[in-house]
């Protein structure tokens, strides 16, 4: 088995595809080490032809493959597609269209929620995937036999699995469910987030708006700093540092160099003056325009009791439905369905999740349903 190594031969293969009505694509990728991940392998599979590329192969162009991607004419078939797409977004400034993310299909056709794929082919295909090669270093060169087989095994199993699912879906009239899904991976802000708003994926451990400020600084700062120097984020400065110092407030840099998550030396770097010009910065905004803390909201009183019914209702209808509970409802979608009722501003009180779950739902909290234990099962009945 050889991998695709030159722009013609790519040029070539995606001709191909381009003929199919999908093609099944996966990566292999690198990203211990750096910000970016460093695209070391990709796998393309239709009906007729199966290939591997080798993006490392000095003077190869990938032009090809973005061309493919944004064929309309052809479905991009992925598994667990974020990764993918992130590289595919980054490398070739576009996102694939139309796509089909199999472990998404997998969830609303009651796979359980985010099932590995191994799992998902063993069910839908009775077949096994290797997992021997799984920890490779994709980076190497030459790859043996094995583990081109098995990145291959990734793309040729995945076009049984996406005909079952896609089959399944249609049959169950749930394509709409699957698109409400898909729209959040074909959106270029998922995988665009700009440093300044990058604090909101941080735990909030501040207590002050003066803290949020000096987060926010830092958070943006070390964004930068991880992309210029495509280094991990936690290699230029750890979550726990951040709230120390949002926290703590250094304005010096001995007051910085006693910060318990602060290395040694740290403060005389220009690291550590670029942090303290961060403070600096958050410090000089005026006290009515410091940002606001996020507000916990006000529950009503037997909203907690409300929510246990709630969980108990999603579960049947997991059940009947066949879909992952986590596609209808999270658990904080319940607590402001339990708090607010019909007002409740969440994606279970519109389109399918409200035919499905969030009317029966409304029922239950006003007093309309109840559940009850019978034939060995908890089940819902209409009051009168």
């Amino acid at each position: 088995m050889e991998p695709i190594t030159t722009t013609d031969g790519l040029a070539e293969a995606c001709r191909v595809f381009a003929k199919a009505p999908f093609v099944t694509v996966d990566t292999e990728f690198i990203r211990e080490t750096t910000f970016w991940p460093e695209l070391c392998l990709i796998q393309m599979a239709s009906d007729d032809l199966a290939v591997i590329v080798d993006p490392l192969a000095p003077g190869i162009d990938l032009a090809p493959f973005f061309a493919l991607m944004a064929d309309e004419n052809v479905i991009k078939v992925f598994h667990a597609a974020r990764q993918d797409l992130e590289i595919v977004y980054k490398l070739g400034g576009m996102l694939p269209a139309p796509m089909f993310d199999t472990q998404i299909a997998a969830m609303v056709c009651g796979f359980g929620e985010s099932i590995a794929y191994d799992q998902l082919v063993a069910k839908t295909t009775e077949g096994r995937i290797d997992k021997t090669s799984r920890f490779t270093d994709w980076r190497r060169r030459p790859l043996s036999e094995q583990q081109l087989v098995y990145a291959l095994a990734d793309v040729t199993f995945l076009r049984d699995v996406y005909k079952v699912l896609k089959a399944r879906i249609a049959a169950e009239g749930r394509d709409d469910w699957l698109d409400d899904e898909m729209a959040v991976l074909a959106n270029p802000e998922t995988y665009d987030v700009h440093p300044d708003d990058v604090w909101k994926r941080l735990k909030l451990r501040v207590r002050k708006p003066i803290e949020l400020a000096i987060l926010k600084e830092v958070a943006a700062w070390r964004e930068r700093e991880a992309r210029t120097r495509d280094q991990p984020r936690g290699r230029i400065m750890k979550d726990d540092t951040i709230y120390e110092i949002a926290q703590q407030q250094p304005r010096d840099e001995q007051t910085l160099s006693r910060l318990r998550t602060i290395p040694k030396g740290f403060e005389r770097s220009h690291n550590g003056k670029e942090i303290l010009a961060a403070i600096e910065r958050a410090m000089a905004i005026p006290k009515s325009e410091l940002p606001a803390l996020p507000k916990l909201p006000n529950l009503p009183e037997g909203t907690a009791a409300a929510v246990e019914f709630l969980k108990v209702l999603l579960k049947i209808v997991v059940d009947e439905e066949g879909v992952a509970g986590k596609m209808i409802a999270s658990g904080d979608d319940l607590e402001q369905l339990a708090a607010f009722g019909a007002n409740a501003e969440i994606p279970a009180m519109s389109g399918w999740r409200r035919q499905i779950f969030g009317d029966r739902a409304l029922e239950l909290l006003e007093g309309k349903a109840a559940l009850c234990f019978r034939d060995r099962k908890v089940a819902v009945v209409e009051l009168g």
